[in-house]
């Protein structure tokens, strides 16, 4: 399938990575006709023109079908979610995305939708292979057996074998990319959302600004990540949900790095050097995380390949300008 004339909705549009996700479909020529999202228009990080931009909480299914009706594919991005803080003292609001997920479903397969999207997540994958910092790449069959992220990991893979089974009970072409850590400007970067790139980004910002060249850690540091630009997060959603990929997929970069490394890079960028200290009580997720990307070269010839620290200077610098702005306000 090649999008070109079908009606497309975007759901979870007023969020990081859906208004991305908007931006980038309307620049190559997709139709997108709704943008959909719980959080009133005002706190959408990006709108986009030429586009119905609806304020509808999908929890609900008849607002589901409202986002559904008339439209050819659906890109279901909407979750109650942030970064490990918030997953970590939030299992309960993060399981109830489930209705969100089942009820977009529901509504994409009695409104005639063609192809659904789901967003899931490599909070799926099975703890006991994250244990240590210089963890083996996750490929997409460590899932199984099943032990994810308590709360939110959990929801992601319940909701992946929803997609499955609508696609084989009711012929509902599903796609689901697993993303990992995407990052970049036009998110949260505090308030308790933040996930890691953000929230080293502010602090750094904020030290700087401050004058007091101290920084707090989460964790101790070595726990490794790999951080995916939102650039290339679209660009993949579209290709996956293009493709006659059937099963679940990483998408995500293979660019290992420490926590620390990450500092590293943000204090180079901002030419400054801070003092470390660490909080080893706060939420800091498994000690190692990476992407394996085997399978989405081998479908589509194609992986994520902008650099950590390019796109990090570019989150660096849209934050750093949110956040002197609000200083002279």
């Amino acid at each position: 399938m090649k999008l070109t004339n079908e009606k497309v909705v975007v759901c979870g549009a007023g969020g990081f990575i859906g208004g991305h996700l908007v931006k980038a479909l309307q620049n190559n020529g997709v139709n997108v006709v709704r943008a959909v999202d719980v959080k009133p228009l005002e706190e959408w990080y990006q709108k986009s023109k030429d586009v119905e931009n609806l304020v509808l909480d999908l929890r609900d299914k008849e607002n589901c079908y409202k986002a559904a009706k008339g439209t050819q594919v659906v890109f279901q991005l909407a979750a109650d979610m942030g970064g490990m803080g918030f997953i970590e003292n939030n299992k309960a609001l993060c399981m109830l995305s489930v209705l969100t997920n089942t009820h977009m479903l529901m509504a994409a397969r009695d409104s005639g939708v063609e192809r659904f999207f789901y967003s899931s997540s490599a909070c799926v994958y099975n703890g006991d292979k994250q244990k240590t910092p210089d963890v083996v790449p996750l490929k997409e069959e460590d899932a199984y057996p099943a032990l994810p992220e308590d709360g939110y990991g959990w929801e992601k893979l319940f909701s992946e074998r929803m997609c499955r089974h609508f696609e084989e009970d009711f012929g509902l072409q599903t796609r689901v990319a697993r993303y990992h850590n995407v990052y970049g400007p036009f998110g949260t970067y505090d308030g308790g959302r933040e996930k890691a790139p953000a929230a080293i980004c502010r602090k750094v910002i904020q030290a700087k600004i401050s004058g007091k060249h101290e920084i707090e850690i989460w964790g101790d540091g070595h726990q490794t990540r790999s951080f995916m630009y939102v650039d290339d997060c679209t660009k993949g959603t579209q290709a996956i949900l293009e493709s006659d990929i059937h099963e679940p997929i990483n998408l995500g970069s293979n660019e290992l790095v420490t926590i620390n490394q990450l500092v590293d890079i943000v204090e180079e960028i901002a030419g400054v050097k801070l003092k470390r200290t660490y909080k080893l009580d706060a939420p800091k997720g498994v000690n190692g995380r990476n992407s394996d990307n085997t399978k989405i070269l081998k479908y589509l010839g194609w992986e994520p390949s902008i650099r950590l620290r390019d796109g990090m200077r570019k989150t660096y610098e849209w934050i750093e300008s949110q956040m002197l702005a609000t200083v002279a306000r």
